[in-house]
C-alpha cells in the first residue's frame, strides 16, 4: 500500500504492523529519509516530519560528491572506516533506490581528480597524497601533462594531480526525489511543511513527537534535523546535540552537455567543481561561521569564480544558472552523530558536516539496524552522542590532577 504525504497537519490514520513499534522522524533529508525508508521496508510504522519540502534543506545545497579518499584528512582515520564503508555501498544502493523510485539518480563513475595549480600546491598535495596512500586508499600521482590528458580544459602548466577512481558522484537533489518517493512506496507517511513542536515523553522514555496540539505516537524518535538540530528547543538539555550551521555558497554554471568543460569531479585550493550530465557545473562551497545567514555575497561568488578560473580559466565564458546558499550539519569534532541519545527512544542521526550525501547509505543502515535489532554497526561505534559526555570528563579528570 503506498503510503501518504500531507501538506498539513493532520494525523495519520495508518496503522503500525503489530508487534513493531512505530517511529517517528523529525528531519525529511537524505539521511532521515533513508532511514525512514529501511525502516518502511523492514515493516515499521514511519512518520516523517520536515517544517519544509523534504529534500530542500542541506540536501538541495550539497554537490553529491563521495569522495571517500581524497577528502581524508589527518585525524579522520576513524572515520575513514565509515566513509569507506558507505561509498562501498553507494552502487547497490543506486540500483535498489532507482528501481524502487523510478527515478535515476545522476550516478557518475568516472573519479575524482585533485589538482595543484602551482609548484607550491603541488608540495602540498604530495603530502596530503602521501598520508592518504599511508592509510591504504587507493590513489594515482599524475603529472600536469597527464591530468590534462584526462582533462584537457585544465590550465597548461598544472603541476601535478592526483586521480581517484573510487570516488563517485550523484546528483543529490534527485537522490532526495527519489528517497522520498520510495518511501511513499514502501508505505511511509510524509508530513511537509510541518514543524514538529514537542517531544512526549513518559517514564523517561520518548513516546512520539507534537505539532501544535497535535500528538503523534510513537516508540522511538529519530531527530535527523540536520543543521537545525543543535536549535530545537523541545529537546532535552541531557539529549542536544551539539551542532551547527556551517553556511556555504555554492554556484551552478551552464556548460553545453555534448562539449562540457569537464566530466570528472574537480577539486582544486578552495574550489570543487562537478559536472552534471545535462551541462550543470556545480562551483562551491565557501566555508564560513555565520549562524543560519541565507545572505549571497559579492566576496563569497567571487571567491569561488576565483578558485575556479585558477585551474579551469575556460569557466569565465560560462553563464551562471543558479546561485543558492546552504548549510552543512556539523558537529564538535566535525563527525556525525549516530545512536541513542540520553533520553530512551530519542535517537540521533546528525553533524554530517561535508560528508551527509556519501553516509546517507551507512546512516540508514546503522539506525534502521539499531531500531530493528539492538544492535550498533561496528562502523558506527565510534560516533555515538556518548563520545561527547567521555570528552567532558576526560578534559574534568585531567583538570582534577593538574
Amino acid at each position: 500500500m503506498p503510503g501518504q504525504t500531507s501538506n498539513n497537519r493532520s494525523k495519520s490514520s495508518s496503522v503500525a504492523v503489530p508487534g513493531a513499534g512505530r517511529v517517528a522522524v523529525v528531519g525529511a533529508g537524505v539521511c532521515g529519509l533513508g532511514i525512514a525508508w529501511r525502516l518502511a521496508q523492514a515493516g515499521r510504522a514511519v512518520e516523517v516530519f520536515d517544517k519544509g519540502e523534504a529534500g530542500r534543506g542541506a540536501t538541495w545545497a550539497a554537490a553529491g560528491m563521495l569522495a571517500a579518499g581524497v577528502e581524508t584528512e589527518p585525524g579522520e582515520e576513524a572515520l575513514l572506516a565509515l566513509t569507506l564503508a558507505s561509498r562501498a555501498m553507494w552502487p547497490n544502493f543506486v540500483r535498489e533506490l532507482e528501481a524502487a523510485s523510478g527515478i535515476d539518480l545522476g550516478y557518475r563513475d568516472e573519479g575524482t581528480l585533485v589538482v595543484a595549480p602551482t609548484r607550491d600546491d603541488a608540495e602540498q598535495l604530495r603530502f596530503t597524497y602521501e598520508y592518504q596512500r599511508g592509510l591504504g586508499l587507493d590513489l594515482q600521482w599524475l603529472n600536469g601533462a597527464e591530468a590534462r590528458r584526462r582533462e584537457p580544459h585544465l590550465r597548461a602548466g598544472i603541476a601535478g594531480a592526483v586521480f581517484s577512481a573510487a570516488d563517485h558522484q550523484v546528483d543529490n537533489r534527485q537522490l532526495g526525489l527519489a528517497l522520498k518517493a520510495a518511501f511513499l512506496r514502501a508505505g511511509g507517511v510524509l508530513h511537509e511543511h510541518c514543524e514538529v513542536t514537542g517531544l512526549d515523553i513518559e517514564a523517561g522514555r520518548a513516546r512520539g513527537v507534537r505539532v501544535g496540539e497535535e500528538h503523534h505516537g510513537a516508540e522511538a524518535v529519530v531527530l535527523a534535523a540536520g543543521p537545525w538540530t543543535g536549535n530545537l528547543a523541545w529537546v532535552p538539555e541531557a539529549a542536544r546535540a551539539p551542532v551547527r550551521p556551517v553556511k556555504g555558497q555554492v554556484l551552478t554554471l551552464g556548460m553545453d552537455p555534448a562539449a562540457p568543460l569537464l566530466t570528472h569531479v574537480l577539486w582544486a585550493p578552495k574550489i570543487y567543481l562537478v559536472p552534471r550530465r545535462d551541462g550543470r557545473l556545480l562551483v562551491g562551497a565557501t566555508v564560513e561561521e555565520k549562524g543560519f545567514d541565507e545572505t549571497l555575497t559579492a566576496g563569497g561568488v567571487y571567491e569561488l569564480l576565483d578558485a575556479a578560473w585558477r585551474p579551469l580559466p575556460a569557466i569565465e565564458e560560462l553563464p551562471i544558472l543558479e546561485t543558492c546558499v546552504g548549510f552543512r550539519p556539523t558537529s564538535r569534532d566535525d563527525a556525525p552523530i549516530l545512536g541513542a541519545s540520553a533520553v530512551e527512544g530519542l535517537i540521533l542521526a546528525t553533524g554530517h558536516h561535508r560528508n551527509g550525501i556519501l553516509l546517507a547509505p551507512v546512516t540508514a543502515e546503522a539506525i534502521s539496524r539499531l531500531l530493528l535489532s539492538g544492535e550498533t554497526m561496528p562502523e558506527a561505534r565510534d560516533f555515538g552522542p556518548d563520545r561527547f559526555e567521555r570528552g567532558a570528563e576526560r578534559r574534568a579528570g585531567l583538570a582534577a590532577v593538574q
